[in-house]
């Protein structure tokens, strides 16, 4: 690993693994942070009653925890799981899983250079998550775009064309993502009930469109679109498509609804 922060920030996410369980609180290892450990109270593993923390964690197992306080002159980093929603673990784990790839993908490369690792990721990374966000999303639009993208982020030609290389043997793209989050309330007995068929009538939808759609609670009454398609515009024009359709059928319902695109 590439790490290159020495302790994590108060509020950050980090992926963990346990290494061994007490009665109050489990002890891990931070994945991204080679040699940290930190601690994870049995008071922050769940909003309600913790009877038996093995029924919560088990030793080995990867998790996703937030960071509450960081000490380092007494090497202490205490952890909360609790405060992780199911949406903030998904996004977590697929972002570290990418990073994770990212830095193969750049290990690779070097050899193929005959570079030292970590000086090409030193190189690469900065220029890339300027660009793109991430290292793994700028290697992501070297396979739609080629080597190209790369150079136009900063890299030189022939760091750029083993990367593009790499990534268009290792990589497949499932095309581009758009997100937006609904609010939708309803005054109905059975509001939820409804609020879940014009959902589930949104993705099916985009589903008979050719494109992916993803739907995720974010917590009522707001809820997460993620649409996924071969490209920028046809993943727009579903987008719109599924809004404007569920506008339409949400306003025979005695509730409020709105969009807001990300």
């Amino acid at each position: 690993m590439f790490q290159q922060e020495i302790w994590p920030q108060v509020g950050n996410l980090v992926v963990a693994t346990v290494k061994s369980l007490e009665s109050y609180g489990a002890y891990v290892s931070l994945d991204e942070y080679p040699s940290k450990e930190g601690f994870l109270h049995i008071s922050e593993i769940s909003s309600t009653w913790v009877r038996n923390i093995r029924n919560y964690v088990r030793e080995g197992q990867k998790v996703v925890l937030q960071v509450l306080r960081v000490d380092p002159a007494r090497r202490q980093i205490d952890l909360s799981l609790r405060r992780v929603s199911r949406d903030e673990q998904r996004k977590k784990i697929e972002e570290w899983k990418k990073n994770r790839r990212a830095e193969m993908l750049i290990k690779a490369a070097a050899s193929i250079l005959k570079v030292n690792e970590l000086e090409l990721y030193r190189e690469v990374a900065p220029k890339l998550e300027e660009r793109f966000g991430s290292i793994y999303s700028g290697l992501e639009e070297s396979v739609k775009k080629g080597a190209r993208a790369l150079v136009d982020a900063g890299l030189l030609e022939g760091t750029a064309q083993v990367l593009a290389e790499i990534a268009r043997e290792k990589i497949i793209t499932k095309g581009v993502t758009i997100y937006g989050t609904f609010e939708i309330t309803s005054m109905e007995p059975r509001g939820i009930e409804a609020i879940k068929k014009v959902l589930a009538e949104a993705k099916e939808l985009g589903e008979n469109s050719e494109a992916e759609v993803n739907l995720y609670m974010l917590g009522a009454p707001k809820y997460r679109i993620e649409v996924t398609s071969a490209d920028y515009k046809k993943a727009e024009s579903v987008l719109e498509s599924i809004v404007e359709t569920v506008q339409t059928s949400w306003s025979s319902h005695d509730g409020r609804f709105s969009f807001k695109r990300e």
